[in-house]
């Protein structure tokens, strides 16, 4: 048996926390539920591998300093402009909506298990907080509109502070109960939040500003340099006014996430990364903490608490934070379901136990039992119902089948014509007005944006888009936004057009670029754009006849670049399916190619593709 001290049960819950959260990223299973299973399973009363009292007062230290990164996190990743279109609604839940959850998880307490009301009340402070490092996994896959997603994610990031706030406003009241208690506990939290506010939104601006300026911050050292200030920033909040750091990091991460720097993407990736193991960590930790014994003594009342918490309190509580707002049925009925609580509330029911055990008041073993059984309940019965309630209507995206075409040139224009001619929907985004103009007396919807800015993106409506094409004249440039638009929008896939496939260069951008080659080889796209400005293009439609006699060759950038520059493949369809051509297709027998075609050498073009066994068969129009 491996020997429970401080650097065995760090090491251990380190890694079991990693491993349970990538198993159940694995499995689509709520990654919590199985971390606080692998805590009880490692604890004291499992194999004893883990001990977290074997830390001492550096348990509430690490607990401290990882809610600290978590919050940082996930106000990071909070969009200002999202966050003021939902405004009023985000506002209620944080307010109504934490005041019902509160009383209505006090009142179960109370009735259903019989608890005094000192310790029904902290009850009910502590699960006001849902979380996101519980939300946003659950809404990963779920495709839900923006505005409702936004909401769920707000209210997730921001009624962590205020839950916690609240509980040691409550453990104030139970700890000193007299009548000057409570206006001295409503002072200190007025206190507490004026002061968060001021010293997050200073210290957010400070951090920004430093990041993308590089003051005092040299390059590479970005995400350390963030690290150290925001724990730093927790810590000297905490020390001039109690429970101000948790609303002062949370602030100074909507800020940060908000202000446009060269590093954003790189820091929230490292922040991804870090909260990942710090949740782990965390739960592990916490879990490994509470006892079977306490669990198992709330009986089958701890079970009726966490159902009416789940299905009659959230509900109450989301139908007077929303009523008379502009949200539909669909949409109350999903966010009154889904609430589940995460890390938040497990950090601070430990410390406010061991706050009430130090006091000598009885009850925090079996608050810390019932705050544990409401996180398992709570995830797991979001995780159940998430998906199913998402297909109501009008809670979902439409399908991603929109392609967004970077570049309004000759053969942008061709590829667009002919995904058209398939209802495939297509946007462009260009910078240069003039090309603006003739894609749109063309009929396509145009962006007129730098499409590397990612405001170009977003009013393309990136979360409707399945395809992004860079098919401007600068092959860099292009490699630039489909990495860009894979990145940061996830877009799952992408083509970028070439002039050559020559030397190491040139490959190695198309791999970071997670893209294909567009058309079925390299082109001179300015040469193109030329002819097809001068009416020297027709777009004509070929079928392969694959058999041993042709040269089976699915893309011919081996072949000399002057039978080439005669022709180029634009798209091909298979049975329903149509998609760009690229480097590398599989083509099959059956297959049917779009292919521009340089109109003086229709000849030898028709001879060349014929060669790898394209037939013409039908003859669109020439451009006008």
């Amino acid at each position: 048996m491996i020997p429970a001290n401080a650097g065995v049960t760090i090491a251990v819950a380190l890694a079991a926390g990693v491993l349970a959260q990538s198993f159940s990223r694995q499995i689509r299973f709520p990654g919590i539920v199985l971390l606080l299973a692998v805590g009880a399973y490692l604890g004291p009363e499992g194999l004893g591998w883990v001990a977290p009292r074997s830390l001492g007062e550096g348990l509430f230290g690490i607990v401290e300093f990882g809610i600290a990164i978590i919050l940082f996190e996930g106000g990071l990743n909070l969009e200002w402009s999202r966050l003021k279109r939902q405004e009023a609604t985000i506002r209620r839940l944080l307010t109504i909506g934490a005041i019902t959850t509160l009383i209505g998880g006090a009142g179960l307490a109370r009735f259903v298990l019989g608890w005094d009301w000192d310790l029904a009340l902290l009850f009910g402070s502590l699960v006001i907080v849902t979380g996101p490092t519980v939300v946003a996994p659950l809404l990963r896959d779920l495709r839900l509109q923006p505005k409702l997603k936004s909401i769920l994610e707000a209210e997730g990031v921001l009624i962590d502070p205020i839950g916690a706030l609240s509980a040691v406003f409550m453990l104030q009241l139970v700890t000193v109960p007299a009548v000057s208690t409570f206006a001295v506990g409503v002072g200190e939290v007025v206190a507490s939040v004026s002061f968060g506010l001021i010293a997050g939104i200073v210290g957010g601006i400070l951090l920004a500003m430093a990041l993308r300026h590089h003051v005092f911050v040299a390059r590479g050292f970005e995400t350390i340099v963030t690290l150290s200030f925001v724990v730093l920033l927790f810590e000297m909040c905490e020390h001039v006014v109690e429970s101000g750091g948790l609303l002062a990091v949370t602030i100074a991460g909507i800020i940060v996430g908000n202000v446009k720097t060269q590093v954003n993407e790189e820091l929230r990736e490292f922040k991804d990364r870090l909260t990942v193991l710090l949740v782990g960590l965390l739960f592990v930790l916490l879990s490994a903490d509470v006892s079977f014994d306490d669990v198992r003594s709330l009986g089958l009342g701890g079970g009726a608490v966490v159902l009416g918490l789940i299905f009659v309190v959230r509900p109450i509580a989301v139908w007077l934070s929303t009523r008379g707002g502009a949200l539909p049925a669909a949409e109350r009925v999903f966010i009154g379901l889904i609430g589940p609580r995460g890390i938040v509330a497990a950090a601070v029911v430990s410390l406010t136990a061991e706050a009430l055990i130090e006091q000598g008041l009885p009850g925090g073993e079996a608050l810390v039992a019932l705050v544990f059984l409401s996180i398992a309940g709570t995830v797991v019965t979001s995780g159940v119902v998430s998906r199913p309630l998402s297909w109501l209507p009008g809670l979902r995206l439409p399908k991603r089948n929109r392609v967004a075409i970077a570049g309004a040139t000759g053969l942008a224009i061709a590829l667009g014509r002919e995904l058209r001619k398939s209802s495939v929907p297509v946007i462009f985004l260009e910078s240069d007005p003039k090309r603006c103009r003739v894609v749109e007396e063309d009929g396509f919807p145009v962006i007129f944006d730098d499409p590397l800015c990612e405001s170009a993106m977003l009013r393309a409506r990136a979360e409707l888009v399945g395809t992004v094409v860079g098919l401007t004249f600068n092959e860099h440039f292009n490699g630039l936004f489909v990495r860009n638009a894979v990145d940061e929008f996830h877009i799952p896939k992408a083509y970028l057009a070439m002039e050559s496939l020559y030397g190491e260069r040139i490959p190695g951008l198309v791999t970071q670029a997670q893209a294909r080659v567009l058309f079925d080889g390299p082109r001179d796209h300015e040469r193109w754009d030329t002819r097809w400005r001068h009416g020297q293009v027709s777009v004509e439609q070929f079928k392969y006849y694959g058999d041993d006699s042709v040269d089976d060759l699915a893309t011919s950038h081996n072949v000399g670049s002057q039978e080439v520059d005669r022709y180029v493949m634009l798209s091909v369809r298979r049975q329903d399916r149509i998609e760009p051509m690229h480097v590398g297709y599989d083509v099959r027998d059956g297959d049917l190619a779009s292919v521009a075609v340089f109109s003086p050498e229709r000849e030898d073009a028709v001879r060349a593709l014929a060669r790898r066994g394209w037939r013409p068969v039908v003859t669109t129009l020439q451009k006008d």
